[in-house]
């Protein structure tokens, strides 16, 4: 009788530790579920049309800001549909208005707005020491001059972001060379 008593607590607990075991390997799977999820899970705020052979774009909010010169700023990140250039927008505030950092491999320029009007600008020197900068060598200089003014009128960030993303891609001089990183 002792003897069967020991076999069964000894069922009792091999059946215990296999069941606190499926729990834990449950609740582990559950949380990198849900990390897995919040973490690359980046919320679409907008898309449209850039009609050039990039073809569309979707406008995504990255859960963290950008540091630039020390200085967190607002971002998002555009992608194309036809490349795999993404290019991440940061906002900074400034008294006047706002300046919009385009920052890709293949081209960093900025626009900005100054209350009367939102264009294209080349890179402020201070970015350079960040590592950035205009490069004549990547950008249509024809483009960038018809860029200068897109728009008189006050544009919200996600406005102006979503002008950048239809018009960024006519200032790159080689498209051929960002459709070949897909």
């Amino acid at each position: 009788m002792i003897k069967h008593q020991y076999k069964d607590s000894k069922k009792n607990y091999k059946f215990k530790i296999i069941k606190t075991m499926k729990r834990l390997i449950t609740a582990a799977v559950l949380i990198l579920a849900f990390c897995t999820v919040s973490f690359a899970e980046k919320k679409v705020v907008a898309e449209g049309k850039t009609h050039t052979v990039l073809g569309n774009y979707k406008i995504e909010s990255p859960e963290s800001p950008v540091t630039i010169n020390g200085k967190e700023l607002q971002a998002f990140t555009i992608s194309y549909e036809n490349t795999g250039m993404k290019a991440t927008v940061a906002v900074e505030k400034t008294s006047k208005c706002r300046k919009y950092y385009v920052l890709t491999d293949n081209l960093s320029i900025q626009y900005v707005c100054n209350g009367n009007y939102f264009g294209v600008a080349r890179l402020d020197k201070e970015l350079e020491k960040e590592g950035f900068s205009t490069s004549n060598d990547d950008l249509d200089n024809a483009e960038y001059y018809h860029q200068k003014v897109l728009t008189c009128r006050e544009n919200n960030d996600l406005e102006n972001t979503q002008l950048i993303a239809a018009y960024f891609p006519l200032l790159l001089r080689n498209t051929e060379e960002v459709l070949a990183m897909k």
